[in-house]
Formats: C-alpha cells, sequence, structure tokens
C-alpha cells in the first residue's frame, strides 16, 4: 500500500514554485540531518532544471534523539519565516548543519538581518514550538518514519534522494 500525504499541501506550508505546477515535491527534513543536507543539494538542482514545472515544499520532520539541535532549528526556520526569510534560513541552516546551536542561530539571524531580538525572543520563548510539531504529526499520519522523506503528488517516494532517484521519481530521468 502506498503513503499518502496527509494532510495536502495548503498556504500554511511552505511553498516554493507555483500552484500550476505539474510536479509537487513535498520533504520531510530534519535540519541536523547529513542526508537531507545532501538531498537538500539534489532539490536544488532539480529546481534550477525544471523551474515552474514543479513546486516544493519542506515540512520539518527533527529527530530529536538523534540530532539534539535539530527541533530549535527548524523554530529558527519558523522565527525567520515569520519575517519572511524562512527560506534564506533554510538554506543556512543545511549549510552549517553542524553548527546549530543557539548562539549560531542567533549568528545566522543576524547574517540575514532580521529583527535579533525578536527572533531570539521567539526562538527562546519556543513560539514556533506548536508549528515544528504540526508538520511533525502530519509526517507520523503521513507514514514517515526517516529523513529526507519525499511525497511525489501526494504519494511518498520509496526510492533514493540523489538528483538521478529523485528524477527518477518524478518521471523526468533523462533530463
Amino acid at each position: 500500500m502506498l503513503s499518502t500525504l496527509k494532510p495536502p499541501v495548503s498556504e500554511r506550508d511552505h511553498i516554493q514554485g507555483p500552484s500550476s505546477a505539474l510536479i509537487e515535491l513535498v520533504e520531510y527534513g530534519d535540519f541536523e540531518c547529513p542526508h537531507c543536507g545532501r538531498a537538500a543539494i539534489s532539490v536544488a538542482q532539480l529546481q534550477a532544471e525544471l523551474g515552474d514545472q514543479m513546486r516544493f515544499i519542506f515540512r520539518h520532520f527533527p529527530l530529536a534523539k538523534m540530532h539534539p539541535h535539530a527541533r530549535k532549528a527548524a523554530q529558527a526556520a519558523e522565527a525567520a519565516g515569520a519575517q519572511g526569510q524562512f527560506w534564506e534560513m533554510h538554506d543556512l541552516l543545511f549549510k552549517n548543519a553542524r553548527a546549530l546551536a543557539i548562539p549560531d542561530l542567533l549568528s545566522y539571524a543576524n547574517e540575514l538581518r532580521l529583527d535579533i531580538a525578536r527572533f531570539e525572543s521567539e526562538l527562546t520563548g519556543d513560539v514556533y514550538s506548536a508549528r515544528v510539531q504540526e508538520d511533525v504529526a502530519s509526517g507520523v499520519r503521513s507514514g514517515v518514519n526517516g529523513t529526507p522523506t519525499f511525497f511525489i503528488n501526494g504519494v511518498r517516494h520509496n526510492g533514493g534522494y540523489s538528483l538521478e532517484d529523485l528524477k527518477e521519481g518524478l518521471g523526468v530521468a533523462g533530463l
């Protein structure tokens, strides 16, 4: 039986690409996961190659027992998103996946020229903890048990996350 995405993509999600795209790629990821970091490179390459034919959605699935900084990093992405810079923080977190302690997160917020007082207050106050947990719960309902996990047009992709594996799953192999 194929696992399907629950709930479907909506305006609450972080989305890159047009709603008219033929391909919808959803990732459940963890900013401290080295596999997710490699998958982020594959996704960026896919986005460059496919352009408006694909839209990409990122949902949080921090594996807190294995990655002690992952949950706070997810909250940092949400705090940056509240200031209009989710994707910029997303990219910085993956680029710096080995440095995700609070001082590091504050440094990235500073690099993005966010309102640091607001960012720090929201981060230390766990303002986005429930938002991250909503993603985790949707991942569990969708059959996610590790990261990265991808869904293509609402159906779980059971292949790998290399550029070639994702292209095969998307049905665009040979591009």
